[in-house]
């Protein structure tokens, strides 16, 4: 096992404080960072902005301006072997020249003809791997998982009371946290490849599932509409909102009306008279998404946490009740006995305005690591 340096640590900090720049901008493509080395002294720094664009590796070699030689680079991701809208890293790496390689975690997405690391190591270039792995696996968890497991990584935000309610029994929900809350909550919508709802959030409060700071994003994430019989009205104001929307039915009578709008719509199996969610991740995956951010009532959210869906919860708590006449977070018919509970692991708890932010994970959940 290679044993890293305090200065290797130090480099691959910052490398993975560059990849972070990327965070709402890199997907599909994932996240990276990477920090030229040569005699001590940084000489090249680089970080993958979005996708078709070029990568860390290769903005890092030409910010070191033809100095690459003899020198080490710290990467946070394994370089890659294939070529797309780009050529391949290994091969920049090779050409310029550098002695070392030390990336964060293994790309998946990359074995599939062989390890890139085995290039560079045919090249004779020294690999070594595992440098601050755990911190380079959360920036990119909704990656891995998509090429690994085959479905995004699932964030199920809640916005609710200190009694635990989301809404007023007739609706009316609008605003429960403050502003500060909310405005971290489109941070969360930047971050994610899509944002979900279900079709009685789009009946009851025509929301707009979009990123209000453009500046934030490159694209619009794309709007995920859960809607069995195809219950939402063309006149929906996220059909107007540039990004794409696909609605998952199990029953498509009137898709002609969406897809007018330009909405896709995909029609997958049903359980128990709704959309079946086990396929609607697979498409998801398949359509490149790594981050879904869900923002449901108590059905689809209940229905998501009962399957196993949901590998994280954001839970935004404020300082008040709202008293009896209010609906819950979750609906789980299921969910009779006090063994039925899901047990959270708390991953962080911190103040954003007024109001708690409460980051959790079903205990019995990797989290995509």
């Amino acid at each position: 096992m290679t044993t890293f340096s305090k200065t290797d640590h130090r480099h691959m900090a910052r490398a993975l404080q560059l990849a972070r720049k990327g965070l709402t901008t890199a997907h599909p493509n994932p996240r990276v960072g990477c920090v030229f080395v040569r005699d001590g002294a940084v000489i090249g720094e680089g970080w993958h902005r979005a996708a078709g664009e070029a990568h860390a590796e290769v903005n890092a070699i030409a910010a070191a301006g033809g100095s690459a030689e003899g020198a080490t680079a710290y990467v946070t991701l394994e370089p890659c072997a294939s070529t797309g809208k780009t050529g391949p890293c290994t091969e920049a790496l090779v050409r310029a020249g550098v002695a070392r390689v030390i990336f964060a975690v293994d790309d998946p997405s990359q074995h599939s003809g062989g390890r890139p690391s085995t290039t560079l190591e045919h090249a004779g270039v020294e690999v070594a791997t595992g440098l601050m792995q755990a911190e380079a696996r959360k920036l990119n968890e909704g990656f891995l998982m998509r090429i690994s497991r085959h479905r995004p990584f699932v964030r199920l935000k809640v916005a609710a009371s200190l009694d635990g309610a989301t809404a007023m029994r007739n609706g009316e929900s609008q605003w429960i946290t403050g502003e500060a809350a909310r405005k971290d909550v489109q941070k969360l919508r930047a971050m994610s490849g899509a944002i979900m709802t279900g079709v009685g959030t789009v009946l009851a409060d025509d929301p707009l599932l979009t990123v209000r700071d453009t500046s934030l994003v490159m694209r619009q994430p794309l709007r995920v509409v859960i809607d069995s019989r195809l219950r939402t009205p063309p006149v929906a104001r996220l059909l107007a909102q540039p990004g794409d929307t696909a609605f998952f039915c199990t029953e498509d009578r009137g898709r002609e009306a969406l897809e007018e709008s330009g909405a896709a719509v995909y029609r997958v199996a049903t359980d128990r008279g709704r959309v079946d969610l086990a396929f609607v991740l697979p498409k998801l995956a398949e359509l490149r998404i790594n981050d879904v951010l869900v923002e449901a009532g108590p059905g689809l959210s209940g229905s998501l946490l009962a399957g196993g869906y949901v590998d994280e919860l954001v839970i935004y708590q404020a300082p008040h009740m709202m008293g009896s006449e209010t609906m819950g977070i979750i609906t789980t018919p299921g969910w009779t006995a006090l063994n039925d509970r899901l047990q959270l692991d708390l991953r962080d708890i911190r103040r954003v305005g007024q109001d708690l932010r409460i980051i959790a994970r079903p205990a019995s959940s990797g989290g995509g690591n």
